[in-house]
C-alpha cells in the first residue's frame, strides 16, 4: 500500500503549462516543470483526460480510450513523460472516463448507425415514453435531468429512440449491463497498465451500474425534471463490477496500482465497503461532503461555512475508515473553486489562510491532492460576464436560469463563487506576458493577479504558500504518525479553532489551527505537558520552535510533537 505514504498531486493539462504556443497546455508544457513537482516532493502525478476528444467537456468525453489528442502531444510524447516521470521517482495515474464516452467514439457512431447494429445494446436507448411522439416535450424515456442541466436523454431523428446522458447530450452513458462493454473496458484498461501507468482515478464510477428498468424519479417543486439518482447512484452491480475490474485487470499484476474511485452521494458506510481491502474494490474514494457544506439545495445556492460542520465531516470520514478502509484528503480539483477563495481569506490574509487550510488537511489520516496551483494559494478568478466563462456545466446553468426568469446579475454572482472554471484558469509559472504559462492566446483568461501570486515568486520567498507545501511533504515522508497515527479530534465545538491529535506508538501529534481573522486563546486538553513539546511545522514565520503559546493569530496553524509513555 505504497499510497498510503504518498502525496498526489493532480494535473489538469489544458491549464498547466503550453509547450507549442497554441495557448492549450499539453504534454510538452508538463514535461518542461517536472523539476517543479520533484522539487515539491509529490509523489504521484494524477493527469486528467488527454485523450482524444471533441472538448465537449474538457476531454471528459472521449472518442478513443488508446491514443492521445493532438493538442496535447503524441503517444511517443507521452510514454516520454511517463518515463521522465519514473525517472525521478514518481508516479503516474490516469484519469479513466467509463461512465461514458464521446458521442463520436466509434461504438456510438456504430450503435447510432442502426437499431439493429451489434454495438447499439452497448449504450441506452429506449423508444419514446408510452402515448407520445418522439419529439414532443416530456416523450422523453424518463423524466431524468442531465448533471448539465435539461434532459437526461438525446433524441436521435434517425431512429425515433432516445440516447442516455447523465452529462452531456455529447456524452451518452455507456451499458455496463453488455459484457461485451466490459471486457473492451478491461482490455484497454490493461492496455495503459501495460504501457508502465501505475493507476487510475475512475470518474463517477458509482454511476456505472443502472437500474435496468429505468424508472421515472420524483420531480420537486418548481423543477422541470427528477433526480434519478436513486437508479444510478451506487446501483444494484456496483460492488460486481469493481470486483471484475480488479480480478480482470489488476490481479496478479507484479506492480501495485493504486485505484481512486470518484464516487458522489457516497456515505460513509458505502466507502467502508468500496475500500475494504479485502474486498478488492478500489484503493480510495473521492467523497464530496466535505465541499457541499455551503451549498443548499444546489451547488448555485451559496451558503455562509460553518467550521463545526466540517469538523463533524472531517470527523465522521476519519473514524468511519480508522480500521477499514483508507481516506483520500483534498480541498480543490478540476471541478472545484479555489480552496482559500472559498474557506479561506483570499485578501489580507490570502498567504496566511491558505498554509493554514493546507495544514488542516494534510495532517488528517489518509492520502492528500494537491491540486496545480494550489500549493501556490491560487484565488478565484475574475469573471467579467458570461463570455469569459468556458465550462459547459457553467453556461448551461445561466442559459438555464436566465431562461426561466432569474436575475442575470444573480446567476453571474453565484457562478463566480462556484464555477469549475475558478480551477481552470492557467498556472502562473512567472511575471511575464501571459504569466509564463503561453506565447499564445490562453484558451481561458489569466487570473490577473498574476504579477502577486505566481511559482517565480512564491519561490523565492521562504515564508510562501509554496515553501510550506514543500514543508508539508516532508514532514509527511519523515514522521510516521502523520501517515498511521490515530485521530482525535478536540474542541468539536470552537467556532474558530480546528483542533486534533495524531498518535502513533509513543509519538503524539498537536494540530491547531485558527480559521478565522481574529487572533484566538486556545485550551487543550493536557496542555501543561503539551508547554513541553516541541513545533515541528508552524505557518508564521516568527513562531519560536521551542515556545508554547496558548493563543493563536489570525489563520495560524501549529503542529507540536512530543513522546508520550506507552501501555
Amino acid at each position: 500500500m505504497w499510497w498510503r505514504d504518498a502525496v498526489l498531486y493532480q494535473v489538469y493539462p489544458r491549464s498547466f503549462a503550453d509547450g507549442d504556443g497554441d495557448g492549450i497546455g499539453d504534454l510538452a508544457g508538463l514535461a518542461s516543470h517536472l523539476d517543479h513537482l520533484a522539487w515539491l516532493g509529490v509523489d504521484v502525478v494524477w493527469l486528467s483526460p488527454v485523450y482524444p476528444s471533441p472538448q465537449d467537456d474538457n476531454g471528459y468525453d472521449i472518442s478513443d480510450y488508446q491514443d492521445i489528442d493532438p493538442a496535447f502531444g503524441t503517444l511517443a510524447e507521452f510514454d516520454a513523460l511517463l518515463a521522465a516521470l519514473h525517472g525521478r521517482g514518481m508516479r503516474l495515474v490516469m484519469d479513466l472516463v467509463v461512465n461514458h464516452t464521446s458521442d463520436e467514439h466509434p461504438w456510438f457512431t456504430a450503435a447510432r448507425s442502426s437499431p439493429d447494429s451489434p454495438y447499439r445494446d452497448w449504450y441506452w436507448w429506449r423508444p419514446p415514453r408510452a402515448g407520445l411522439t418522439a419529439g414532443e416535450p416530456g416523450a422523453e424515456p424518463t423524466n431524468w435531468e442531465s448533471v448539465f442541466s435539461g434532459p437526461a436523454w438525446e433524441l436521435d431523428e434517425a431512429s425515433g429512440e432516445y440516447y442516455l446522458h447523465l452529462f452531456s447530450r455529447k456524452q451518452p452513458d455507456l451499458n455496463w449491463e453488455n459484457p461485451q462493454v466490459r471486457a473492451a473496458i478491461h482490455s484497454m484498461m490493461r492496455w495503459w497498465l501495460d504501457r508502465g501507468v501505475d493507476g487510475f482515478r475512475m470518474d463517477v464510477i458509482n454511476f456505472i451500474s443502472k437500474d435496468p428498468g429505468l424508472p421515472d424519479a420524483q420531480v420537486a417543486a418548481g423543477a422541470s425534471y427528477g433526480d434519478g439518482s436513486l437508479a444510478f447512484l451506487n446501483g444494484p452491480r456496483i460492488h460486481e463490477y469493481l470486483a471484475e475490474i480488479h480480478r480482470e485487470v489488476f490481479a496478479g499484476r507484479p506492480q501495485a496500482v493504486l485505484t481512486v474511485g470518484e464516487m458522489p452521494g457516497v456515505t460513509v458506510e458505502d466507502a467502508r465497503l468500496f475500500t475494504d481491502p479485502a474486498r478488492a474494490e478500489v484503493d480510495m474514494v473521492f467523497q464530496f461532503e466535505h465541499t457541499s457544506l455551503d451549498q443548499g439545495d444546489t451547488k448555485w445556492d451559496v451558503r455562509p461555512f460553518v467550521l463545526q460542520d466540517l469538523k463533524k465531516s472531517l470527523g465522521r470520514w476519519q473514524e468511519g475508515l480508522a480500521e477499514v478502509g483508507w481516506n483520500s484528503l483534498y480541498w480543490g480539483n478540476h471541478d472545484q473553486p479555489r480552496v482559500v477563495s472559498r474557506y479561506g481569506d483570499d485578501g489580507e490574509h490570502r498567504t496566511r489562510s491558505a498554509k493554514a487550510l493546507a495544514t488542516l488537511l494534510h495532517l488528517h489520516r489518509g492520502t492528500p491532492y494537491v491540486y496545480q496551483g494550489e500549493e501556490i494559494g491560487m484565488r478565484n478568478a475574475t469573471f467579467a460576464g458570461i463570455e469569459d466563462f468556458r465550462d459547459l456545466e457553467s453556461l448551461n446553468h445561466y442559459a438555464e436560469a436566465v431562461g426561466r426568469g432569474e436575475d442575470p446579475d444573480a446567476v453571474l454572482a453565484a457562478l463566480r463563487l462556484m464555477s469549475r472554471d475558478n480551477a481552470r484558469t492557467p498556472i502562473p509559472w512567472d511575471a511575464s506576458q501571459r504569466a509564463g504559462f503561453t506565447t499564445g492566446t490562453p484558451w481561458i483568461g489569466i487570473n490577473p493577479d498574476f504579477a502577486e501570486v505566481n511559482v517565480a515568486a512564491e519561490r523565492a520567498d521562504e515564508g510562501s504558500v509554496l515553501h510550506h507545501y514543500r514543508r508539508l511533504v516532508a514532514l509527511r515522508h519523515q514522521e510516521p504518525a502523520v501517515v498511521h497515527g490515530d485521530f482525535t479530534m478536540l474542541l468539536p465545538e470552537d467556532e474558530q479553532v480546528y483542533a486534533f491529535t495524531r498518535r502513533h506508538g509513543d509519538v503524539e501529534l498537536l494540530v491547531l489551527v485558527n480559521v478565522s481573522g481574529q487572533e484566538v486563546a486556545v485550551e487543550v486538553p493536557d496542555e501543561e505537558a503539551w508547554s513541553r513539546s516541541r513545533l515541528v511545522l508552524g505557518t508564521v514565520d516568527d513562531a519560536d520552535g521551542s515556545a508554547w503559546t496558548p493563543a493563536l493569530r489570525p489563520w495560524e496553524a501549529r503542529v507540536h510533537r512530543r513522546l508520550v509513555t506507552v501501555g
